[in-house]
């Protein structure tokens, strides 16, 4: 009798087991594509503050490459290319910050054919110490808007730096590593977009187009 209440215990207890796995597993399965949409959502949010849509009318996600560059960083970085009518108008580039104060600084720097910034964003989430280095956050202060409109010529080479360096870039008080950290990576990324522009728009894309994500 003994041996047969442990039997079935032991069945009770194992079709428990396989319910739950079942469960979970199918709950996996039905969120998976709606965690996927939402990143989506965030990257292209992201993408489209550095690239303005009035400059694009492609699908940024879907036309991507990766490329591996000492100035952006070390391994692949992706690069977003924007286009109007078919024609190349600016490129998105995904670059890291080595340096900062708590580690990489991961940024994505949105720029036109002329080489001039049209915006710059921190990716999160990054170690940048809280109400110093974390400035770099557009929620914390405007002192990343103050990329837009520069280009390699504007300044000179000299001036992307922080004013604590000889550059025109202020830095924080308490904290000049991070910002240090972020003009660099962006005149890098700079430097590498005007190396090889020709090439990233004669890259095929590796990207195929987003699938809708319904509401």
């Amino acid at each position: 009798m003994m041996r047969y209440a442990i039997t079935k215990n032991a069945v009770i207890l194992s079709l428990f087991a396989i319910s739950t796995a079942a469960a979970l597993a199918i709950t996996n399965e039905l969120t998976i594509g709606k965690v996927e949409c939402n990143k989506q959502a965030a990257l292209m949010a992201s993408l489209n503050e550095v690239m303005p849509h009035d400059r694009h009318d492609n699908d940024l996600l879907a036309d991507r490459i990766t490329v591996s560059d000492p100035l952006l960083g070390r391994n692949g970085h992706h690069i977003y290319r924007a286009r109007q009518d078919g024609e190349p108008n600016g490129a998105v580039l995904e670059a890291t910050a080595p340096d900062g104060y708590g580690g990489n600084i991961a940024l994505i720097v949105g720029v036109d054919m002329q080489g001039k910034v049209q915006g710059v964003r921190v990716v999160p989430p990054h170690n940048e110490t809280p109400g110093l280095g974390d400035k770099i956050e557009t929620k914390k202060s405007e002192w990343i808007y103050g990329f837009n409109g520069l280009s390699l010529g504007n300044p000179a080479d000299a001036g992307w730096a922080v004013k604590k360096d000889g550059g025109q870039f202020d830095s924080f008080t308490g904290a000049t590593i991070t910002p240090r950290a972020v003009v660099g990576a962006v005149h890098r990324a700079l430097q590498y977009f005007d190396a090889n522009q020709t090439a990233v728009f004669e890259a095929p894309s590796e990207a195929a187009p987003a699938e809708t994500c319904d509401e």
